[in-house]
This record gives C-alpha cells, structure tokens and sequence, in this order.
C-alpha cells in the first residue's frame, strides 16, 4: 500500500493544519532521518520506505545540514543526541530546520528523554518528542497524524 502524506503549512509560532501543497512532489512524502545509529537508520528508512515514502538518512549534524541546505523535506526525524551521551545536536537541527524550513515538520527521538529536554525540544519548534523504545509502528503513526495522512 502506498501512502501520500500531505505536507502542512505552518503559522508562526504554532503548527497550522492546512495542507500545503506545492511542496509535495508527485504525492509522496520526502523524510530525512537523522540518527548516529546505523542500525536505526536502516531499519526506520526501510519501515518508512514501505509505507511508500522517499527517504534520505544522515549519520551527523553537518551531513543533515548540507541536505537540509538543497532539499526541501516534509518531515525530519532525528535524534537528540548524535555525537554520544552529552551531544544535544538534534536541538540545533530543530532550530535549523525552523529557519530554514518552516513548513517541515519534525519529530525528535531520544533514548535519554526528560521533561526538560522535551520541553527545550518543543520550545526550539520540535512538532513532537518520542522515545527511542517506541516501536516503529507507533512513530510512524505520528509521523502520519503530523503530515495528515489518515492512519
């Protein structure tokens, strides 16, 4: 089954749920994953894949960066933390993506999650924090209610 998730616009401020079209392309949804983890990479772009996506992945900051800098994505994924345990890059990808991209949607993961660093997330425009333990069934489900495809 192939799925088209509609890209949203997004007022200043606040996430609006009025589709915005022109930056779909042929109806399918561009996701960019963000993950130091090989492992997590594969298994997320494939799961994404499936669901009929293009996917692109990213291992580190500067790689998401060049990306960001000549494509435009409808969703990104990434992780808090891509360079070990006290790394906190995926908050400076989300302000990035804010400036850059304000009508991309994002979702932050992280296996280290707390209510700060939620709250830092969602201050800085994150469109939701999950858990790295969630199953992949259940980020793809929010990926899919943030982009307004029905599940």
């Amino acid at each position: 089954m192939r799925l088209a998730f509609p890209a949203f616009a997004r007022k200043k401020g606040r996430s609006s749920l009025r589709p915005n079209t022109n930056l779909m392309e042929n109806g399918v949804a561009h996701i960019l994953i963000v993950d130091d983890e090989e492992t997590i990479l594969f298994a997320m772009g494939q799961y994404i894949m499936a669901q009929g996506c293009t996917v692109d992945t990213a291992r580190e900051l500067e790689e998401a960066q060049a990306l960001l800098s000549n494509i435009r994505y409808h969703l990104v994924v990434a992780d808090l933390r891509l360079s070990g345990i006290h790394g906190s890059e995926g908050l400076d990808l989300v302000a990035m993506v804010r400036e850059c991209c304000p009508s991309t949607r994002v979702i932050v993961l992280t296996a280290y999650g707390s209510a700060e660093v939620q709250q830092e997330a969602l201050h800085r425009g994150a469109d939701a924090v999950l858990h790295k333990s969630m199953p992949l069934a259940e980020v793809a489900e929010t990926a899919i209610k943030l982009l307004g495809c029905a599940a």
